[in-house]
């Protein structure tokens, strides 16, 4: 397969490439072009499993899939975990109805042109560097979830404790290589143009480690014509 890098994050009206993963739900492969001139779908490109951000955001993609089926439209969520890994995860940890594919190479992140954050130690080039300073005078506000405002870093300490997830070799060298990705959903018609999307890039990273309201989801699924 031959590799797309957009130069930017898609945006509506641009068509998204074909990319072909390794399912993790089921058996096989499942590439972009399996829904298209079929069906809409939302696409959501996540950092790994390691994630304890991302695995908010993929169960709360998950629900929504009943509701986006409704419309006509399906989901396919991809995690930057190697297959093995993943399938482990999600056997003990299932979402029903969930598809779900495997990117430990992050093909489909940069086909669809979001960049691999550099975290470096003063400098800010968003979105390719940004300074550990910046980061850490983030605070994540997750009521119910964190006890108090966090820095992102404690935050995912805190987060992964609580969920009991444990740092696996796989876990590590994909921390290694994408730490840094970003993350981000792509709403595609059945022809596979880009109607809406949500990414990590907008608004000089204000969207980080954040994911888009239910309700605007499903706003951007009632507005396009199925």
């Amino acid at each position: 397969m031959q590799e797309n890098h957009a130069a930017r994050p898609l945006q509506p009206g641009d068509r998204a490439p074909n990319v072909v993963l390794d399912a993790i739900t089921r058996q096989g492969k499942v590439a972009i072009d399996d829904f298209r001139g079929q069906k809409p779908v939302l696409v959501g490109l996540f950092r790994g499993l390691h994630c304890p951000f991302c695995r908010r955001q993929i169960a709360a993609m998950a629900e929504l899939t009943g509701a986006l089926q409704e419309k006509g439209i399906d989901s396919l969520t991809v995690v930057n975990t190697p297959i093995d890994r993943a399938r482990l995860y999600f056997r003990y940890h299932p979402l029903p109805n969930l598809l779900a594919a495997s990117d430990p190479e992050r093909v489909s992140h940069r086909a669809f042109g979001l960049p691999n954050l550099q975290f470096t130690e003063d400098e800010n080039e968003w979105p390719r560097k940004v300074s550990m300073s910046t980061v850490m005078s983030m605070r994540m506000d997750m009521p119910g979830e964190l006890p108090v405002p966090m820095d992102p870093l404690a935050a995912s300490e805190f987060l992964d404790k609580a969920d009991g997830y444990e740092i696996t070799e796989d876990d590590e060298q994909m921390i290694a290589t994408g730490r840094g990705q970003l993350v981000g959903e792509f709403l595609l018609d059945r022809d596979g143009v880009v109607r809406w999307c949500f990414t990590e890039v907008e608004e000089d990273g204000r969207h980080m480690f954040g994911g888009p309201a239910p309700r605007e989801v499903m706003s951007a699924a009632s507005n396009m014509a199925v």
